[in-house]
């Protein structure tokens, strides 16, 4: 052996030394961070210190939609599964196979991800299998972020889960769907800690309905249009606007990351309907609107989405007085209306019923003046009650003279 060759075999075995990672030392389920160091149509390869490499199944690392997720001289976190023909394989996270069934329990002391197929639905929760043939419990309070109307959905579905119980050698284990979702969830809220700010525009899925409101997914994180920001129209029904799977654009209105609570605003986002009102509904201006609503005080009028004016109960009766608009009108029919006045301000518009026979333009409304001179001018044909009693004693007075 020449002087060339020893030196090389004391370089090898120096670098073996040195290396912290050698096939001898370590065990299936073993996490170790690598570079990698070659990618391939099948395999990626992983530099493990001095001369070793090991090997990962390229398809653990494609995303959703097939694309490769990392590239030469990323450092990614795996797990050893076995050596076999001089190769050493790896995994980026515990399945089955020995891996998976000699430490569950380092996974569940290392809080290490591991994948189960949900097999079916049982009191209280689900089985799952994990790590070949292990049978785990998850119950339903851990299984996704909420609570889910039907359940079922998750039978047949492979998850990953974190072990949250692990006792009797394996044979009472208890894992936890949700603990992982969260974490990703607190990983993705301190990103966006620092990108959403109030009054920003963002797009987002909705992802649930109340009756007091729709919850919207932006991002990895939930955010609520309450009922009233959903549109600039009245909303009695979310669902007849809204349903789940649809896509919305909002703006955010107030941001509570202490109290986990970020509101958001549909209508903020729509051109604001009383913008221009001054000039589509002038006073004096007629237009055919919808009784939209009943009021002991009068009747609102929809003239358009958005836009409401309102009947004073004193303009309903035609004259004659009224004790509630319900005598006269009925949500949702038909009514002509004038406009008497605009508050921009306040967004408010003064109506009054519209009556046939005039020119556009003028005043339709009950005339107050001329039914008042009505008032003053008829009774003065009869006299007053004064001169009615008068002119009783004056006939009578007269009569007496007759008589004498």
């Amino acid at each position: 052996m020449t002087d060339k060759d020893k030196n090389d075999d004391i370089s090898f075995e120096e670098l073996l030394e040195e290396s912290p990672i050698t096939t001898g030392r370590l065990k299936p389920g073993e996490r170790v961070d690598a570079r990698i160091v070659d990618i391939t149509d099948d395999w990626v390869f992983l530099d493990l210190g001095g001369k070793s490499e090991g090997a990962l199944d390229r398809k653990e690392l494609l995303d959703d939609e097939g694309n490769l997720s990392v590239k030469t001289g990323d450092t990614i976190s795996a797990y050893f599964l076995s050596s076999r023909n001089n190769e050493m394989l790896f995994t980026t996270r515990i399945t089955s196979g020995e891996a998976g069934r000699n430490f569950l329990e380092h996974a569940w002391s290392n809080q290490i991800p591991v994948e189960g197929l949900v097999e079916k639905e049982i009191k209280g929760g689900f089985q799952v299998r994990i790590a070949g043939n292990t049978r785990a419990f998850c119950p339903f309070s851990q299984m996704g972020l909420q609570r889910v109307d039907d359940s079922s959905q998750y039978v047949g579905l492979r998850m990953s889960f974190l072990i949250s119980e692990y006792g009797e050698e394996g044979r009472n284990v208890i894992i936890s769907n949700r603990a992982i979702l969260e974490a990703e969830r607190r990983a993705k809220v301190e990103v966006l800690k620092e990108e959403l700010r109030e009054g920003m525009k963002v797009k987002g899925t909705v992802v649930s309905i109340r009756n007091f409101g729709a919850f919207v997914d932006i991002g990895g994180i939930h955010g609520l249009i309450p009922i009233s920001e959903i549109g600039w129209a009245r909303i009695d029904d979310i669902n007849e606007v809204l349903s789940t799977g649809t896509e919305v654009e909002a703006v955010i209105m107030s941001l509570d990351w202490e109290n986990d609570r970020i509101s958001l605003s549909l209508k903020a986002a729509m051109p604001d309907p009383w913008d221009g009102v001054n000039t589509k509904y002038p006073q004096g201006s007629t237009h055919t609107g919808r009784v939209a609503r009943l009021a002991k005080f009068g009747a609102f009028v929809t003239l358009e989405d958005g836009v409401d004016g309102l009947v004073h109960i004193s303009k309903l009766g035609g004259g004659k007085r009224i004790n509630h608009p319900g005598e006269v009108v009925e949500a949702g029919q038909s009514m002509e209306v004038t406009v008497e006045s605009v508050d921009i301000d306040n967004k408010r518009i003064s109506l009054t019923p519209a009556v046939a026979g005039r020119g556009d333009g003028a005043d339709r409304s009950v005339d107050e003046d001329d039914f008042r001179s009505y008032l003053e001018t008829t009774p003065s044909s009869m006299g007053t009650l004064g001169d009615l009693l008068k002119d009783k004693m004056a006939r009578k007075e007269k009569k007496r003279t007759k008589r004498r």
